[in-house]
């Protein structure tokens, strides 16, 4: 039996409807086409700085059409990566994912830190802050900054060892305020990161260390190290059980670090834009935003100009607490 005949509203409709999935096909050839945007990491995979940002990146590449693949540039408390954006084409290809340490205090600590944060680069939006904490291993037997104290005096003779992320970072800021609050000698031993200082600590190699909420969190739920104390204004929501250093006397530590996207300068402000919403979008995901309160951030969008704000606050905080530890630019 012949078949009917297609009436002409119908063949408008099937042309219409191959014209439009010949566009989607087009524009996911198009997107697919493109080369990959470097999301940089100052700092080895397996750390905290590390997992956020593979986290951000495979949600990213979803609102911006193109794949983002993270890249670690470890070394030099991320000195290293920050100056592999300096040196990246202004066109949307190359990204840094970072915290307060190698924007804001390495210039402050270091004579030539090989760039510039104000001149060489231009916040693109910030989206968390977060606290920085100090932790015990398993080995250590004091359960409170109190027995860590007095352990210390009993065993090392009032002398100590902590582990720090970084040379000349706010972790280290930390060992010396302690060590002059509780008559401590401490000394800070610089790692090329988080990762591998927690891998001291959870082989009982060094008793403390000083570090992001989120390079702990994991660790402290797992029974593997003790947070003992936290910075900032507040006990957090991940911590409830931890007191703050300023519960503790030690005043003037309340001011918050930042995580923020950077690109380099003279990026077109049309890119950054589009990045920024597409963070704004990715963050407000609620596996992302659960997946990264989990780890102990607090997460909320910062415009570029809000998170150079927050920056030049913390930068502010932070020269006069260096100033007073006597600490030379090296």
């Amino acid at each position: 039996m012949p078949c009917a005949p297609v009436s002409r509203s119908v063949r408008r409709l099937l042309l219409a409807a191959l014209s439009a999935a010949a566009l989607v096909a087009t524009g996911v050839a198009h997107a697919q086409s493109q080369p990959p945007i470097k999301l940089l990491v100052g700092f080895p995979a397996g750390g905290g700085t590390d997992a956020i940002a593979r986290t951000l990146a495979e949600r990213l590449k979803e609102h911006l059409g193109r794949p983002v693949l993270v890249e670690n540039k470890p070394g030099a408390g991320g000195q290293i990566a920050a100056q592999t954006l300096k040196a990246s084409p202004p066109d949307g290809s190359t990204f840094f994912i970072s915290h307060d340490h190698t924007i804001t205090i390495l210039p402050m600590v270091v004579k030539n830190p090989g760039y510039d944060s104000a001149r060489d680069f231009v916040p693109v939006a910030g989206f968390a802050t977060f606290v920085n904490a100090f932790a015990l291993s398993a080995g250590t037997p004091a359960k409170s900054v109190d027995e860590y104290v007095a352990w210390v005096k009993s065993q090392g003779q009032g002398k100590a060892s902590i582990g720090v992320p970084a040379p000349a970072s706010t972790p280290e800021f930390l060992v010396k305020v302690m060590g002059e609050r509780y008559g401590l000698d401490l000394v800070s031993v610089p790692y090329r990161g988080s990762a591998p200082m927690i891998g001291d600590m959870l082989g009982n190699q060094i008793a403390a260390g000083t570090g992001s909420v989120p390079d702990f969190i994991e660790h402290h739920k797992a029974g593997k190290l003790r947070v003992v104390a936290v910075l900032g204004g507040r006990r957090q929501a991940v911590l409830p059980d931890v007191p703050t250093f300023s519960e503790l006397g030690l005043k003037g530590l309340e001011d918050l670090p930042y995580y923020g996207i950077f690109a380099p300068a003279g990026t077109p402000q049309p890119v950054l834009e589009q990045f920024a919403q597409a963070l704004a979008k990715t963050i407000a995901e609620p596996e992302v935003k659960q997946r990264l309160t989990g780890w102990g951030l607090d997460v909320g969008f910062m415009s570029g100009s809000q998170l150079a704000q927050r920056e030049a606050a913390y930068r502010q905080v932070w020269a006069e607490i260096i100033r007073k530890t006597g600490f030379q630019p090296q």
